[in-house]
């Protein structure tokens, strides 16, 4: 017979069981380091079988490079949402804000641990480096087009750039205390000089 009425589908319940994985990963991730982070502890999280986890991602590898670049996706879609309805320009000052609290989050952490990993992993490496490729030049595509930067300007990708290497030196400092207070005087100054080189 047909499937049950109100019954989720299959596809539909392993796509959920994905999303699933991937956020418990990434909270593993930045709440245990990789050496705490197995698939098994993953799978407990996200409330499903080692099988049905294996089934997704063949190898703890691709479970975490996997799970990085998903929720990186999510941020970058939620960066851009921040400010679809704000016309251009708009306020840099709210940008750089944007743009730092990228790295100060579980994501970052996240992220840290799996550099930090791959940085000792041999067969874990190249997936992170393929994978920081692409998320940095998608942040910094996102940066330039929210801060509405004309990098066809001499400086203006090196500032761009600078910006994004400063927020992720305000998200290292903040892993280990929290740092509020000095960022938020951080990031005044940089939106200030952001504006003046910017124009």
């Amino acid at each position: 017979m047909g499937t049950v009425t109100g019954a989720v589908p299959k596809q539909a319940r392993s796509r959920v069981t994905r999303r699933h994985l991937l956020e418990a990963a990434v909270a593993c991730l930045a709440e245990h380091g990789w050496a705490g982070s197995t698939v098994a502890v993953v799978a407990e999280r996200a409330g499903v079988s080692r099988g049905a986890a294996q089934h997704h991602f063949p190898t703890r590898e691709s479970l975490f490079t996997a799970a990085v670049e998903y929720v990186s996706e999510e941020r970058s879609t939620a960066l851009r949402e921040l400010f679809q309805t704000t016309p251009a320009p708009r306020p840099r000052a709210a940008v750089v804000e944007a743009l730092v609290d990228l790295y100060t989050g579980a994501l970052f952490r996240a992220a840290l641990q799996l550099w930090v990993a791959a940085s000792n992993e041999e067969q874990l490496r190249p997936q992170v480096i393929e994978l920081e490729a692409r998320v940095g030049r998608e942040t910094h595509r996102i940066a330039v087009e929210l801060l509405g930067a004309d990098e066809s300007l001499p400086g203006v990708r090196e500032t761009v750039q600078g910006l994004l290497d400063m927020a992720r030196g305000l998200g290292l400092a903040n892993v280990l205390t929290d740092d509020t207070a000095r960022r938020a005087r951080v990031v005044d100054q940089w939106s200030k000089l952001i504006d003046a080189a910017l124009g």
